[in-house]
């Protein structure tokens, strides 16, 4: 508890800037949605035609899955706040608009009849006897919108539209739990602070409620005048790189930190999750990302790689990393995959990666055509296993999955074990707990990460070992197994090393070829 408060110490002003943007994401989604939805909802309470075709359509919005309507939003609006406010206001659209309908329709019929009989129009019979009645129920799907859409703001982190869904990001990434509780505790007071207002203001007076959404509203108006003001005043200044780099390279230590100090500059950046950076930067909201040597959207996206002409990032061979307990109590695993040892080039991992990213090819489609070229399949197609079950994982990106499908297929080719398949872990940390914890068997893994961010090293040992690939993989093989008992097992033949990218059409006309020529932007 102690260590929580002194990162909360540490990190306050950190946590404050995340509060007022989820704040702001909340709160406008949510005013946006309370206008449109008791608007809709009062519609078609008087054209009841409409109100089946109306509340089915909300009520599919609100069963799409949220990660999944922000991917859909994307292609349209790109990343940042604007798609991560119109998925919010979607998600809270269905309580209000029910709770609008539904508390208009309750009221008793009796009283709009005598309304009508006193020579009320049919707006003032909405005005000042519907809507008044109706309120309670409004308010109680207004209070349920706001607690909904602070909870699904915390997925804004992954297209960096901020938020203290950042803090709940990075800590899953870095299994750090006092990120997590950073961003997941104050998101939850919130959710009861919002709750709580709201539920003093439903059993007020009419007139509070009246001067308690002039308020709102009009602070809300004037706060969006002024944010759009000063967003085209920055928009029309621009004149400096932005970059977009996941929360994992931020914080690692052959990760950005390290990167800015070894080239002597900084730049601004986005933090967001990996999958979406090629589109960021092909959309041109972000200018500079990190990504992989071998990655296939480095072509599909017409990217330049920039030279590492400091020779910051070491080499970073792959291979499968397996808990030495299980290569002893199934030594044919390594054996079988062995078959693999320096069958994968540059080229051909660069290839496998296009064909799933561009050629949306699946991952084991892939895999299995691979090894089929290589001879590597189809001498055993009647094995059966059942001589055990080992687990294998993954990171989440395009490569690691196919990586982890080549192992199967190998395995499952050459032995008679069965083979669980735990793919898409969020980092590389979590996928060691997991080793550790006898959760995964084997992994894919590559030997500057386990040098940099895994093993415990000094800088001397790190430095002398740098400009050699085989040196490399022979010292995290021997720590490996002296530090957690893990196996590296014989290197497939490929590097894929981190890679600084920008657009070369960008690159061109800025004249970047190196990592060192982004000081001068």
């Amino acid at each position: 508890m102690s260590s929580f408060y002194d990162f909360l110490i540490k990190n306050k002003a950190e946590v404050f800037k995340q509060l007022i943007e989820h704040i702001e994401l909340t709160l406008v989604s949510l005013c946006i949605a309370v206008l449109l939805g008791v608007t809709i909802g009062i519609l078609i309470a008087i054209y009841q035609k409409t109100t089946k075709t109306v509340l089915s359509v909300v009520n599919v919005i609100q069963t799409v899955p949220s990660l999944a309507l922000l991917g859909f939003l994307l292609p349209f609006f790109g990343i940042g706040v604007v798609p991560a406010i119109i998925a919010l206001f979607l998600y809270a659209l269905l309580p209000i608009v029910r709770n609008t309908y539904t508390g208009i329709t309750e009221v008793d019929p009796a009283v709009k009849e005598s309304a009508i009989a006193m020579g009320m129009k049919r707006s003032q019979v909405l005005f000042k006897g519907e809507l008044p009645l109706a309120l309670p129920y409004i308010m109680a799907g207004i209070r349920t919108a706001s607690v909904i859409n602070v909870g699904v703001a915390t997925l804004s982190a992954f297209i960096a539209a901020g938020g203290l869904g950042k803090f709940i990001l990075q800590g899953i990434q870095l299994n750090n739990t006092n990120m997590i509780l950073a961003g997941a505790i104050p998101a939850s007071l919130l959710a009861l602070f919002f709750d709580a207002i709201l539920g003093r203001v439903q059993k007020s007076s009419l007139k509070i409620i009246r001067w308690f959404s002039i308020v709102l509203f009009g602070g809300m108006l004037v706060y969006l005048m002024v944010s759009g003001f000063q967003k085209l005043n920055s928009s029309n200044v621009k004149n400096e790189l932005i970059g977009g780099f996941p929360s994992e390279f931020i914080y690692r230590e052959d990760g950005l930190k390290g990167l800015f100090k070894t080239y002597d500059f900084e730049m601004d950046y986005v933090e967001m999750e990996i999958g979406l950076l090629y589109q960021a930067l092909a959309n041109k909201e972000v200018d500079v990302i990190s990504g992989f040597s071998t990655d296939g959207r480095i072509k599909a996206f017409n990217l330049k790689t920039l030279k590492d002409n400091r020779n910051y990032f070491p080499p970073y061979q792959a291979a499968p990393v397996a808990r030495a307990t299980i290569l002893k109590q199934y030594p044919e695993i390594s054996e079988s995959l062995s078959k693999l040892e320096n069958q994968i080039s540059n080229s051909e991992m660069t290839e496998m990666n296009y064909k799933v990213d561009e050629g949306k090819m699946q991952p084991d489609e892939v895999a299995h055509g691979f090894l089929q070229s290589k001879g590597l399949l189809n001498k055993n197609k009647n094995k059966k296993g059942n001589a055990g079950t080992i687990k294998i994982g993954s990171k989440a990106f395009t490569e690691n999955y196919i990586l982890a499908h080549l192992f199967k297929m190998v395995i499952e080719e050459n032995t008679h074990l069965n083979i669980e398949m735990k793919l898409g872990f969020g980092g590389t940390k979590l996928l060691m707990d997991a080793m550790k914890n006898d959760e995964i068997d084997i992994y894919p893994e590559y030997t500057g990460t386990a040098l940099l961010l895994l093993l415990e090293t000094n800088e001397k040992e790190r430095d002398d070992l740098f400009s050699n690939p085989d040196k490399v993989y022979d010292f995290v093989n021997k720590e490996s197994e002296k530090q957690f008992n893990f196996e590296w097992l014989p290197a497939l033949g490929f590097n894929n090393t981190f890679a600084i990218l920008t657009r070369k059409e960008q690159a061109e006309e800025l004249g970047l070829n190196s990592i060192e020529d982004l000081a001068d932007h």
